[in-house]
């Protein structure tokens, strides 16, 4: 599967880095280590993954009730196209970052120390 930047995908990731950074500065997720030099905690690095893996996961639940719905016939095609398109755009997304953490995690283990 190639992976693709889209408008839609750059707003999204950049929508969803906008609330991260907002949830830290207003306090409600800065449960990480505090930061020395500020006096101000960051936000906790696991706690922000886990909540972007189950925003994935959320709309790919989304995804498949409309799904469901549009099978039983409660449901317009329009939103079922619009809803697996944002599943899609999320998972790719996820695994985009994904790739970087890891290629990021490879080069340190490369340093020489």
């Amino acid at each position: 599967m190639a992976l693709t930047t889209t408008a839609l995908n750059a707003s999204n990731v950049y929508g969803s880095m906008s609330r991260l950074a907002n949830r830290g500065q207003s306090g409600q997720a800065s449960t990480g280590a505090a930061d020395l030099t500020a006096g101000v905690k960051s936000p906790d690095f696991g706690a922000m993954v886990r909540d972007q893996v189950q925003q994935v996961v959320d709309q790919g639940n989304v995804s498949e009730a409309k799904q469901a719905s549009y099978m039983s016939g409660k449901g317009n095609i329009i939103d079922v196209v619009t809803a697996v398109s944002e599943a899609e755009v999320a998972l790719d997304t996820m695994v985009s970052v994904r790739d970087k953490v890891i290629s990021a995690y490879e080069e340190i283990m490369r340093m020489a120390i």
